[in-house]
């Protein structure tokens, strides 16, 4: 039969390795091919291939209309950001032709688009993309391969925006039932808004509490992952990290030199779809026993690009320093060392003079060097440089002197 003459039939990517998925950025070329092995003599249509993209949200709701009366609302919006379709195999002649047995190859190459969403999959959406290559034959089922491939969105963290730091202050009275325990008040910096995972996000915090109770600091990195459709949004928060801090006693004061929260593998923010979002931030929370917790929530964005080594580390260094002096975390920053006076540098005695014989040989590291060109190198460096004068002190001669040409 002509089905059992198909051997093989996948769609392959160039650039893949065993076991992994290849991953694009917008603007990029996907290439591959599609591989038919047959075992015989087969008669084939034609080969389309269609590459998709796809943003999908989709969840539902229950509500009551009454004490017995339950339906359910559902929710879905869908929208295509990739879709390329080009045919790789059309018979010359009508509407079929035969290929020989052994492993036949069909190349082809697609541009992405330059702006894409990263591929994602959460609870009540996803982002998806890929390739569905489909063979036509006939008096048989047609036979279809498909590969998914990854696209993640290029988010540099070095920009103005992502580099500003970020910065908060609440306060709450903690009160249970009737009584007012006092106030206390949360204030917390970190030096930038962008960073990527892997590294570690220092929190600089002041918690003081001015109440009769103990209270209990942590910091969270928390993804929020947002879907809409319909005009109607669904939301779902997880924790991704996060850090204990010590117990404050009542009329006691704490410091966050820097805690370390440090960012795991997790996917890049996506900022730019109109079906699903993913963002994060750092919450900063104290638990009030009795009460509601004190919350203060900083934007956080997560990148692709790490933070350039020199082009943002002054800008780094300066927001670190800051938030150390404005909160008495540090002492006064260091001057800078003067550069060492000249008289230091020059010699006081004269430079031997140098002999134009051959350089000896270096017995040692204290030996002097000597010779005609050491001998330049010496009046070079330690030479004061000479007056300077608005008049020349050796002016050419009359006989020399250039004469106008109309005298």
């Amino acid at each position: 039969m002509l089905f059992d003459k198909v051997k093989a039939f996948v769609v392959q990517l160039d650039g893949a390795r065993a076991g992994t998925e290849p991953v694009f950025h917008g603007g990029q070329a996907v290439a591959g091919r599609v591989l038919l092995e047959l075992a015989g003599a087969a008669r084939v249509g034609t080969l389309r291939l269609r590459a998709r993209g796809r943003a999908r949200a989709h969840w539902t709701e229950s509500r009551s209309a009454g004490s017995s009366t339950a339906y359910t609302q559902s929710y879905s919006e869908r929208v295509e950001v990739v879709n390329h379709r080009a045919t790789l195999l059309a018979p010359d002649s009508g509407d079929f032709a035969t290929l020989p047995a052994g492993r036949h190859e069909f190349p082809f190459s697609f541009q992405l688009p330059l702006s894409l969403v990263t591929s994602f999959e959460g609870k009540h959406g996803s982002v998806r993309y890929s390739i569905k290559a489909t063979l036509h034959r006939p008096w048989v089922p047609k036979r279809r391969a498909r590969k998914v491939f990854t696209v993640i969105e290029t988010v540099d963290i070095n920009t103005p925006a992502l580099l500003e730091p970020q910065a908060g202050a609440r306060e709450k009275v903690a009160r249970s039932w009737y009584c007012n325990h006092g106030l206390v008040t949360l204030s917390a910096k970190i030096d930038r808004k962008g960073y990527t995972p892997g590294e570690v996000i220092p929190i600089f915090a002041e918690i003081d509490n001015s109440s009769t109770r103990p209270v209990q600091t942590r910091a969270a990195l928390v993804q929020t992952q947002t879907f809409m459709a319909r005009g109607a949004r669904k939301q779902k928060h997880t924790v991704v990290a996060s850090v204990d801090g010590e117990p404050v006693g009542p009329g006691r004061r704490a410091l966050w030199p820097g805690r370390a929260l440090r960012i795991p593998p997790v996917g890049p923010s996506i900022l730019h779809c109109c079906v699903l979002s993913v963002d994060y931030s750092l919450k900063v929370c104290v638990d009030i026993p009795g009460s509601s917790k004190l919350l203060l929530e900083l934007p956080l964005v997560i990148g692709t690009v790490p933070l350039h080594p020199l082009g943002s580390r002054s800008a780094s260094v300066g927001s670190r320093a800051s938030f150390l002096q404005n909160w008495g975390l540090c002492t006064q920053l260091e001057a800078p060392e003067a550069p060492p006076e000249y008289s230091e540098v020059v010699r006081d005695s004269p430079l031997p003079i140098a002999s134009l014989g051959p350089l000896p040989l270096l017995r040692d590291l204290d030996v002097t060097l000597e010779g005609p060109y050491f001998a330049c190198l010496h009046d070079f460096r330690y030479h004061p440089p000479p007056l300077y004068s608005e008049e020349d002190p050796n002016p050419p001669s009359e006989a020399v002197r250039p004469r106008c040409m109309t005298c």
